[in-house]
Order: structure tokens, then sequence, then C-alpha cells
């Protein structure tokens, strides 16, 4: 019998895994293992294992090296590049797959949350009041203005639904172009960045991706604008972006990713009154991770299937 294991499991998600309907089912044989491995401890772990799991635990050249019998690995999420060594994978006929479209709508949510806190300036209304001060500040309205996507793929695609139900005006930049149905306008990458009150970032992490919203894209946006990132933090020239906050060229920039993940104590953006921060939470939901882990131990079902 192979050996599959899940091995950097969270105690949220194993008790979710035990009470959901039907999901122990889909791989009865899944070991799992609870809490984030050390490097030591994953090669331990990941001896004899054919297929895993893996949430967001880097995996590199050397330990595939080590690991004879790994064929298959499912990443729980979209951005497999950043933690699994694809090159060092391929080449040693081990099948990555990741998972998209689990938490389109819960991302688009929490990017939806974040808009509307950097426009009405909400966790400066809320810091300003817990230390004493009453000073009611409102933000702009957002029916009639203009609110521009960097990438219509699911989450893209949702996020312009909402900007349509409150009244915007929706212009969209994606790298293979418009799709059919999405309620906004077709415009380049540039045109996004000067005319838009709030830009919305969902394009995907590849190399042509990497740094796209450099400093002169930047440069480009409204000195009110806002800037949201629920996508990927190395889409962004992030020190550029924190002195032009800090000089007031940018309105506000609301994240929820980073380029070092988690956001380092020395981060600009934690000293910034005009930036909205949470720790790459877009994704959390019971109903997102659900969807996730149902669709990650398909995906390993069939992958180990695909071997037989």
């Amino acid at each position: 019998m192979k050996r599959v294991l899940y091995f950097d499991c969270s105690e949220d998600i194993a008790k979710l895994y035990a009470e959901a309907e039907g999901l122990s089912d889909i791989v009865p044989e899944l070991e799992l293992h609870i809490g984030e491995p050390s490097e030591a401890e994953l090669l331990e772990l990941l001896g004899g294992c054919t297929g895993v799991l893996n949430g967001h635990t880097k995996m590199s050249e050397g330990l595939m090296t080590v690991c004879s019998d790994l064929r298959v690995i499912v990443f729980l999420g979209t951005g497999v590049a950043s933690y699994v060594d694809m090159d060092a994978a391929a080449a040693r006929g081990i099948a990555v797959h990741r998972i998209a479209g689990y938490g389109n709508r819960t991302i688009a949510e929490h990017a939806l949350m974040l808009m509307l806190a950097g426009v009405r300036k909400l966790t400066c209304l809320d810091r300003d009041l817990r230390a004493g001060k009453w000073q009611p500040d409102g933000g702009f309205e957002l029916e009639g203005k203009t609110l521009g996507i960097v990438g219509l793929g699911g989450v893209g695609r949702t996020m312009a639904a909402f900007g349509a139900a409150l009244g915007m005006r929706v212009i969209a930049w994606n790298r293979s172009g418009v799709p059919d149905g999405v309620a906004c306008e077709a415009v380049d990458i540039d045109t996004v960045m000067a005319e838009s009150d709030v830009v919305s970032l969902h394009v995907d992490l590849v190399a042509e991706t990497r740094g796209i919203i450099d400093r002169r894209r930047l440069e480009l946006m409204r000195p009110h604008a806002v800037l949201v990132n629920t996508a990927r933090g190395a889409l962004v020239d992030e020190a550029a972006l924190a002195e032009l906050l800090q000089a007031g060229q940018i309105g506000h920039a609301a994240l929820d990713v980073y380029g070092t993940e988690p956001l380092p104590a020395d981060s600009p953006f934690r000293d910034l009154d005009n930036v909205t921060l949470t720790p790459h939470a877009a994704w959390v939901s019971p109903e997102a991770t659900t969807r996730l882990l149902r669709m990650g131990l398909e995906q390993l079902r069939d992958a180990l299937a695909a071997l037989e």
C-alpha cells in the first residue's frame, strides 16, 4: 500500500477533516501530521511517501533528492512555485499539482473589505478612537468612481461584479484579454493605474508578472487612490510603494500579502497610518477551506490512481 501524508496540517484543518462529511473517505489511507515540521522532521516524515499534501512548506531540491519514493505533490493553494522547486520535481518525475478556484468568493470578499477600509479610512479611525482621539473622517463614496482590476481570474471576475454592483466604473487588464461576460472595460495596465480610484490586484505570480507594479506604474496612481493586494506581494515594488505612501503620492494601501511572510518587524508598512494590513488571511473561511481540502484530496486520489 502506498504511504500518503499531509505533513503540515493545522489543528483547525484536522478538525474540519474529521467532521466534514465524506472528506476522510476520499483518500482513506491518508496520514495527518499536525503542526509545522522542522527540516529534519520533514525528512523523516517523508520517508517512504508516494504522495503528499503540502499546505505551506518549502520543498527544496535537496529534500526531493532524498525522498526517492515520492511521486505526487499536491499543494493546497495556487502559489506552488513559491514553495516547491518545480524544476527539481520535474527532473525526478514528481508530479506537482496546485488547487485553484476554491476561494474565489472568500478572497474577493476580503478584497472588497480592504477596499472599503482603505477608502473610508476604517483602520485609522479605529486606531485613533481607541487612543482617545475623536476626529471623524469619512473618505469618499464609491458610486461613480473607477475600480481598476489587474487580473481577471475567478477572484478578479468576482471583484469586478462587486464593483459594478456598487455603481463603479470597472476597468481591467488581463494577460490573456478580458473574458466575455465580465462587466468591465478592457484597458492597458498603465490606464488601470492612472485612471482608477481603487486598484485591486488579482493576477497570478509568474515570471512575467513579478514586479509588474513597479515604481513607474505606482507613480501613475492618483494621490487619493487606494491600492488593494490580495494576490502576491512580489507583484509590487514594496520599497517604492512605502516611499510613495509616506510622501502622500498614493492615498492608501490595503495589503494582505507581502514579499516576505510573515511581515518583518521592521517593515515600513507597520509605521504608516495610510496602510491597512491583514496577515495573508483573504483565503481563510470555513467554506473556502472545506473546498480547498476536498479539491486537494480529490486531486491526490486521482494522481495516485494514475500511477497504477
